[in-house]
């Protein structure tokens, strides 16, 4: 007996040895795996989606036209989530994409060009489409989304920060984002002559103020004007001239007392300047309602409605984001129900903005803006520029646009727009000695404007905020 109880025991320390190697063995076979799988096992595959493996695979195996279908599709689902409408607009295709913008430059007499920027974990996608033309494909593994992102904050912060005007401190940002997201499709670009770019980006670059991404020798709008849409199967592509058009100009020097909104005492005078030069309406605070609006609209066919007033574009909802009028807010949630788009509306201005810049929903309020609101296109700025330096650069705007003789193409919103932004940046608008000095010649500005010193404009924080969003032309 004792003999078997020392077999028995001999027997199962056997077995428990061959229970601890097998153990082991396991735990060297389950770190072996997920070590040389670490990146699968610390991020579930992702397929669908821009960033995702289907993306990718079509990317590498050259299939573009497929590619811009899969991006118009995904950045249309983000808007129709953001604003909870189902906007039903018909696809275009690559070929599709580029034969318009054929047609356009014919019409327009400038030439046009389409960037996706699709920013991606691993590094940035540029498809270039031009007219008549297969789309072209640039791929910046430099810029991996962690860096892109830090450059573009970087950037906005620098350009955005008022104490900062006196400087260049914009300028290494600047340039690095012109390097990622111009600069790889240079070459394409002056081959084919283009002179107006239509941007088309990801989240995290909707809000960048892309007038200013610099080359080392001068900024982008000095080469290109620009225009930002969300996709091109939302942009108007039907051209209409824009000379003899009617201009509904309204806002508020102050506001109601319920509206607890700081006074733009330089509107009056923006107004003013508008009324001299194109023919129209103008309306000043109590007559600044949304009823008065509606009203005009139903009595003339208005094709520029011009509204210098606060406007916020908010992080959540879109009912967060609002344009002010004199007592009460249209939140961005209710433009559409304006109807601005019967009859159609060819430009919305916006001229005191603020936007949360960096922000997912601010950055889909602000692209989307010409969408919701039904306009062809739209003119906001990204941020609050200083009264003068917006009545500077509205009033140098609606010049440009007015400029072309009878025999003359007319010219187009981006390209009215780039012309104003260059006359900043060449110091041909300024303000010197409560002066306003611009293309139309000299006007004087009265005291309440605030801060009426003398102010050179050429520095991005003046002019790099307006932005042309929506069609170009």
């Amino acid at each position: 007996m004792d003999y078997q109880s020392q077999h028995t025991r001999y027997k199962n320390k056997i077995k428990q040895r061959i229970k601890t190697a097998f153990f082991y063995c396991l735990i060297f076979l389950f770190f072996w795996w997920s070590t040389a799988n670490i990146g699968t096992v610390a991020q579930p595959q992702v397929t669908g989606g821009l960033n995702g493996q289907e993306m990718r695979k079509l990317l590498d195996e050259g299939n573009l036209g497929e590619a811009v279908t899969r991006i118009e599709e995904d950045w249309e689902e983000d808007y129709q989530k953001y604003l909870t409408e189902n906007f039903g607009a018909r696809s275009k295709t690559a070929q599709q994409i580029a034969n318009t913008l054929s047609r356009l430059a014919v019409k327009t007499q400038k030439k046009p060009a389409l960037i996706y920027a699709i920013p991606r974990t691993d590094q940035l996608e540029l498809i270039l489409i031009l007219p008549d033309r297969p789309p072209i494909l640039r791929s910046v593994p430099e810029a991996q989304l962690k860096n892109l992102r830090q450059v573009a904050q970087e950037f906005s912060s620098e350009i955005t920060n008022p104490r900062k005007i006196n400087t260049t401190s914009y300028l290494e940002p600047a340039q690095k984002l012109y390097k990622w997201i111009v600069a790889p499709l240079e070459t394409e670009l002056q081959t084919a002559k283009i002179e107006t770019l239509l941007f088309c980006v990801g989240q995290g670059l909707r809000t960048l103020p892309l007038a200013a991404m610099h080359d080392g020798q001068q900024f982008l709008i000095q080469k290109y004007s620009i225009a930002r849409i969300p996709a091109f199967k939302f942009t108007d592509i039907n051209y209409a001239d824009l000379r003899n058009t009617q201009v509904l100009a309204m806002g508020a020097a102050i506001f109601s007392e319920t509206s607890n909104k700081e006074p733009l005492p330089a509107v009056p005078f923006e107004l003013r300047a508008i009324a001299q030069q194109w023919p129209g309406q103008s309306f000043l605070n109590e007559d600044f309602t949304i009823v008065n609006l509606q009203s005009q609209r139903l009595q003339k066919r208005y094709g520029i409605i011009h509204l210098a007033t606060h406007a916020e574009f908010r992080s959540g909802s879109p009912k967060n984001s609002y344009i002010q009028f004199w007592d009460t807010q249209l939140g961005l949630d209710q433009m559409r129900d304006l109807k601005w788009n019967n009859p159609p509306l060819e430009l919305l201005v916006l001229s005191a903005c603020r936007t949360a810049i960096g922000d997912k929903e601010a950055e889909l309020g602000f692209a989307g803006l010409a969408l919701q609101s039904g306009a062809k296109s739209a003119l906001a700025s990204l941020w609050y520029v200083s009264d003068a330096g917006t009545l500077a650069l509205m009033t140098e705007f609606y010049q440009q646009l007015k400029v072309s003789k009878p025999k003359d193409p007319p010219i187009i919103k981006a390209e009215a727009m780039r012309q104003a932004q260059i006359a900043a940046i060449e110091g041909k608008v300024t303000i010197e000695n409560g002066q306003l000095r611009s293309s139309r010649g000299e006007t004087f500005l009265p005291l309440s404007i605030g801060q009426i010193d003398s102010k050179n404009l050429s520095h991005p924080y003046y002019w790099a905020a307006f932005s042309i969003i929506g069609s170009p032309w």
